[in-house]
């Protein structure tokens, strides 16, 4: 399934594996963003809410993220801030199946619970 590609320029903040759960700090965070990336296992539509009040949200949806409301969220997205192309998946391991990913210079992934 080809990524949708949209563009932005923007301050963003960046999370995922939320499980359910937005945390403090994460709304600290992301006071003054004006686009949330979410990178998959978001847990439930409430999480997706919350977000929503603070900024813009594009969501990914990750192994984890199942039922009616996590059918409207794509495997994969493509963002544009200025010229670089951003590609947000859930598992680093599914990159290489999307040829768009090409086009990108910057991989947004979650899964693996470690910043990187």
């Amino acid at each position: 399934m080809a990524a949708s590609l949209k563009t932005f320029r923007a301050r963003i903040g960046v999370i995922s594996d939320t499980h359910g759960l937005v945390r403090p700090e994460v709304l600290e965070a992301f006071n003054s963003v004006d686009l949330i990336v979410h990178a998959g296992d978001v847990g439930n539509a409430e999480v997706l809410k919350e977000l929503c009040s603070i900024a813009r949200v594009i969501a990914v949806r990750g192994n984890n993220d199942k039922g009616p409301w996590a059918k409207a969220i794509p495997e994969t997205e493509i963002v544009r801030i200025g010229r670089v192309g951003v590609y947000i998946l859930h598992n680093l391991k599914d990159l290489g199946g999307d040829p768009d990913v090409r086009s990108c210079q910057v991989v947004i992934s979650g899964h693996s619970h470690r910043p990187s």
